[in-house]
């Protein structure tokens, strides 16, 4: 087969990786790419966002499946395009995209069909907005409508920071917000393959959010993770599937969007039960790095099963990973762009590009989220002793992370 995977983060380079050790795999394409993934496959120079020119590139070539990697190519309606030039693309379609592009559209569909989540109101002004939160006060949670890339959201422990992100998202025109109750439990992401009302769990992982050690600072992309989660037995994925994803993808049915590709539930365990704090229509990042690491048996084979309507039977190693995300100074307030980066020979990780540029043999940062370490041990522990040992090595004026991922699943 020709592949052909759409992206150029860590996430990207993850789902190359995983379709370049496929025996199916005669090809690999990545667009745009990045240093990485053109150490596994030809780099592309399509920008993500292209449909017309990623769906002449696959029909000219020959593209017998592309992968779709990030959510604004998704919001673009990159599958419509390819489903009407019956190109084979695993990705959800613009309608049904709007699991993500959309939350005020995910919390009414969780809300017309029962799947657990916090209460919440839509506002499309300051003023109501500010009376909500006013009258009923904080913790609350204030979470901007589009596409953020993993920020535009709030947990605002008191009044002052809900207001000043109401602020900050109506000074952006035409925007508007969703504000939640604040729920309080232990957090996981389930990620699922997913056609129509076809849908397979994969392994479990924990994101963790705030830049800061100990949960602290603004939400990121994601700073790191680790795969499996321990205090996520099976009897709470079989509850989790049948109260909230395969409801989900039913609903998404039922409205006429049916979905196709990686649905990503963000997860909650409370004292009320499993909630929904969000649901995504793409692989998690830093998720992906950890959990397609894990996976023994063929990942495109995967992939075509489900396109086919049939569960694959899917492999995992026993091993716990573990990854660290390096990030630009700054980050997620602002990223940094051509501080070279050294010391990676000096590492035993598996190493995933998500925000670099190669010039002259050397590396320099390109982004916000930058590196990530990642590293398979036979106990949590153990990884992530060698993934913290390995990042001392990597040498840069410009790159931080934090020092606790992990952590919660030891307490």
């Amino acid at each position: 087969m020709k592949v052909l995977v759409i992206g150029t983060g860590g996430r990207e380079h993850a789902l190359a990786l995983a379709a370049s050790k496929s025996p199916l795999c005669e090809k690999l394409y990545c667009a745009p790419g990045n240093p990485g993934m053109g150490q596994i496959g030809e780099n592309v120079n399509i920008k993500a966002d292209d449909v017309k020119g990623l769906a002449d590139f696959a029909q000219n070539n020959g593209i017998d499946l592309t992968i779709v990697g990030p959510e604004n190519t998704l919001a673009a309606g990159l599958a419509d395009e390819f489903l009407a030039r019956n190109l084979k693309v695993f990705g959800p379609t613009q309608g049904a995209a709007q699991v993500e592009s959309s939350k005020d559209f995910a919390k009414s569909l969780m809300k017309k069909y029962d799947i657990p989540t916090a209460a919440y109101e839509t506002f499309h002004d300051l003023e109501s907005a500010k009376a909500y939160v006013l009258e009923h006060g904080a913790p609350i949670v204030i979470k901007e409508n589009g596409l953020k890339a993993g920020k535009g959201v709030t947990v605002a422990m008191n009044i002052e920071d809900a207001l000043e992100a109401l602020e900050i998202a109506f000074a952006i025109e035409d925007n508007a917000v969703v504000i939640e109750d604040y729920l309080e439990g232990f957090e996981f992401s389930l990620i699922a393959l997913v056609n129509g009302d076809l849908v397979v769990p994969l392994e479990c992982a924990q994101d963790h959010k705030r830049v800061g050690d100990n949960d602290t600072g603004p939400n990121t992309g994601g700073m790191g993770s680790y795969s499996p989660v321990r205090k996520i037995t099976p009897e709470l994925v079989n509850t989790t599937m049948e109260a909230i994803m395969k409801p989900m993808a039913k609903a998404l049915q039922a409205e006429g969007v049916p979905f196709t590709g990686f649905l990503y539930g963000g997860l909650m365990v409370t004292e009320d039960g499993i909630k929904t704090i969000e649901f995504n229509a793409r692989f998690g990042d830093p998720e992906a790095e950890v959990i397609l690491c894990r996976l023994e048996s063929d990942f495109l084979q995967a992939i075509l099963d489900v396109m086919d309507g049939r569960k694959p039977e899917l492999k995992w190693t026993d091993k716990t990973s573990h990854g660290v995300v390096l990030a630009s100074t700054g980050y997620p307030a602002s990223s940094t762009k051509g501080a070279l980066i050294e010391g990676l020979e000096d590492t035993d990780s598996l190493i995933y590009h998500m925000g670099t540029k190669g010039e002259d043999g050397n590396l320099y940062t390109n982004g916000g989220r930058v590196l990530m370490l990642v590293n398979l041990a036979d106990t949590l522990e153990e990884a992530m002793e060698k993934t913290y040992a390995d990042l001392k090595h990597v040498k840069s004026d410009a790159l931080f992370y934090r020092n606790d991922i992990g952590r919660k699943d030891l307490d």
